[in-house]
């Protein structure tokens, strides 16, 4: 019984009737083979005492029914295969059944006990408890059907039993019936567990079902974005892995990488919000998500920046790409706003540039930004050209990582002058990267390599200190401009930093100007003028470089504090001409107005040098006033004319 129960664990959770069915097909058959066998036991030790239809016919005709009931049985369908109905009509089916056959067996038992004189009687009875005995236990899953089997066979052979007077023959239908309650109430009992059993098995089986949902739905959500309703960066690289599998298994057909980035999103951004910003990524997800395919995945890996698995070589990636960049600059309406963006994508193709996700991947994030610095708006793919170039900045990356920055990082210095005087009024610090392994390192590569590694702001630091060094030996009329990164404006503590160093230099905060440009307060306009207001509240000028090359710098103008503007040096190219003396002209006026004043930047012959003063402008930088030199060389000049008498300092 118990292992009855317990192979119930073998079968997944299903309704009471089926698990009833279930039991019924496996325990049944054993029933009928008792019955075959009870029924020939008793035909051969009653065929000398009664007539042969007793023994012969009326046996042989039940036996063959039990028998085709029981390989009907062994071939009926696994409860697996039926619905809750059908497993109900076929129990209904064998309760009719099983109490028709019980009782043709009782009736035959009975009948032939009487005609045979009770001769074989302990046989009669030994198969009546024997058979009675079998169908509860076999039936037990089903109480109504076990409990009319009972009945059908006790209940005949006890009034049989009396009928014929004998006091042993009393007792011993008395002990079967006895015997029978006894064991049917135990299989109540048994059943009820049965019951417990079958509902704890389906609460279990609805607990993994809703497991199982919400595991789908968790795995769903932990491989989509959010706002887009696309793939997310998780589920990219999950394909992409996949990809490389089936490729390294079944053949090296060629795929391609890309990363796919938005141009002028940042504006929208930041003229609109970034509630807005979230609505445009949500319709270019949509309008990207029409492209999608089986051969084209498109996934949003972050920011405004989305990412592409195609397959196919670079040509197919192309024109693939292209129908996606024509779905991303169309003009979009959102609150009546009429929105245009654009995107570059880098490429990467397989296996060409590389076998592994993680060189796929870098490589196509390099061809993106190549694209978005020399290719604006266009798609490029990985080629060997962009190979060495990776080589370069690898070496480059390395040199950096294991430098000795206190002595291989220097300053130069560019002189300033007051324009109308030619008088000298200041000094640009501008750094200098001497490697022992690259030799000398442009600054821009050193910046932008630095800031890639998260190590602009002790770069920064370590020049500060130089400068301030250096800036101990200049004449006190004589202040010093030094550059700040976007990442040093970020970063609370490199400006706390810089403020301790001006106090312990005590140097007048009031000669230092920090220059910053556009995008290093763009990205957060709030805590940039808290953190520039900082450094100004000490004394420190703060001066805006490379005016006029941002689309957004005079929207900054009156957004930070500032003391000054430099004007980048493509203006000095053409000021000669009437719309280059204009352009100059209005900032200059633009300038005034806010009470701001205006360097010059990149003059290099006398004429540019002639119009900086004609037009009002106050400070002028350039090659022609001066190159970037060593402090020894700077502070040798300033010696020599002032001795000299002079106040123009002559080109290094």
């Amino acid at each position: 019984m118990s292992n009855s129960l317990l192979s119930l664990f073998d079968t997944d959770a299903r309704p009471l009737p089926l698990a009833q069915y279930e039991q019924l097909r496996r325990q049944i058959p054993w029933l009928y083979g008792l019955l075959i066998a009870n029924g020939i036991s008793l035909a051969i030790t009653h065929h000398h005492s009664t007539s042969i239809l007793l023994t012969r016919w009326l046996p042989g005709v039940l036996i063959a029914a039990a028998f085709l009931r029981l390989v009907m049985w062994l071939r009926a369908p696994r409860a697996a295969t039926l619905s809750e109905r059908q497993a109900e009509r076929r129990i209904a089916q064998t309760q009719i059944l099983a109490f028709l056959m019980a009782s043709a067996f009782i009736g035959w038992t009975i009948a032939l006990d009487w005609s045979s004189n009770g001769i074989g009687r302990d046989h009669v009875a030994v198969a009546v408890a024997a058979t009675m005995l079998s169908c509860l236990l076999c039936l037990m899953h089903v109480p109504k059907v076990a409990g009319m089997v009972a009945v059908s066979v006790v209940v005949p052979f006890f009034i049989y039993c009396l009928t014929l007077g004998s006091l042993s023959a009393i007792v011993v239908a008395a002990n079967i019936a006895l015997v029978a309650g006894v064991i049917v109430r135990v299989l109540g009992g048994s059943h009820r567990m049965f019951v417990d059993l079958i509902q704890s098995q389906q609460a279990l089986s609805e607990e993994r079902r809703q497991a199982s949902r919400l595991s789908d739905e968790n795995q769903l959500l932990a491989h989509t974005d959010s706002l887009t309703g696309l793939p997310n960066r998780r589920h990219f690289f999950a394909r992409l892995d996949a990809c490389l599998k089936r490729r390294e298994a079944n053949g090296q057909a060629p795929f391609c990488v890309g990363v796919l980035d938005l141009d002028r999103f940042k504006p929208v951004n930041d003229t609109f919000g970034h509630a807005m910003g979230d609505r445009l990524l949500g319709e270019i997800g949509r309008r990207l998500s029409v492209h999608a395919a089986d051969d084209l995945l498109i996934a949003r890996l972050g920011g405004d920046e989305f990412g592409v698995l195609i397959d196919g070589d670079g040509a197919i990636a192309r024109r693939r790409v292209q129908a996606l960049y024509d779905a991303v600059c169309a003009p979009m309406t959102i609150q009546d706003a009429v929105l245009r963006v654009g995107c570059s994508v880098g490429l990467a193709s397989y296996p060409d540039a590389g076998r592994t996700a993680h060189a796929l991947f870098d490589r196509s994030d390099y061809a993106l930004y190549h694209a978005k610095s020399h290719e604006r708006g266009h798609c490029v793919i990985f080629s060997r050209e962009h190979e060495a170039l990776i080589r370069d900045e690898h070496q480059l990356e390395a040199a950096l990582r294991h430098a000795d920055l206190d002595a291989e990082l220097s300053l130069v210095f560019q002189p300033i002058y007051e324009a109308r005087g030619i008088v000298l009024t200041g000094v640009e610090a501008l750094a200098r990267w001497q490697s022992p392994i690259l030799g000398q390192v442009t600054p821009d590569r050193l910046v932008a390599m630095a800031e890639r590694l998260g190590m602009i702001n002790q770069v920064t630091l370590i020049l500060f200190a130089k400068a301030l060094t250096e800036m101990a030996r200049l004449p006190r009329e004589i202040g010093m401009n030094f550059n700040l990164s976007v990442h040093d404006i970020a970063s609370p503590e490199t400006v706390q930093e810089l403020i301790r160093m001006i106090a312990a230099s005590r140097i007048a905060p009031q000669r230092l100007t920090f220059e910053i440009t556009e995008t290093a307060v763009i990205s957060d306009c709030a805590a940039a003028r808290a953190v520039l207001g900082r450094l100004r509240y000490l004394g420190a000028r703060i001066a805006m470089d490379d005016f006029g090359t941002g689309y957004s710098s005079l929207g900054m103008l009156h957004q930070i504090p500032l003391d000054l503007i430099k004007v980048d040096r493509s203006f000095a190219a053409g000021m000669t001409t009437p719309s280059g003396r204009a352009m100059i002209a209005a900032i200059r006026s633009l300038a005034q107005s806010l009470s701001l004043d205006c360097v010059i930047e990149g003059i290099e012959n006398e004429a540019q040098l002639m119009e900086v003063s004609l037009l009002g402008c106050r400070y002028a930088q350039g090659y022609l006033l001066g190159r970037p030199v060593p402090m020894e060389t700077l502070l040798r000049t300033i010696r020599e004319d002032r001795k000299n008498g002079q106040t123009a300092l002559a080109a290094a």
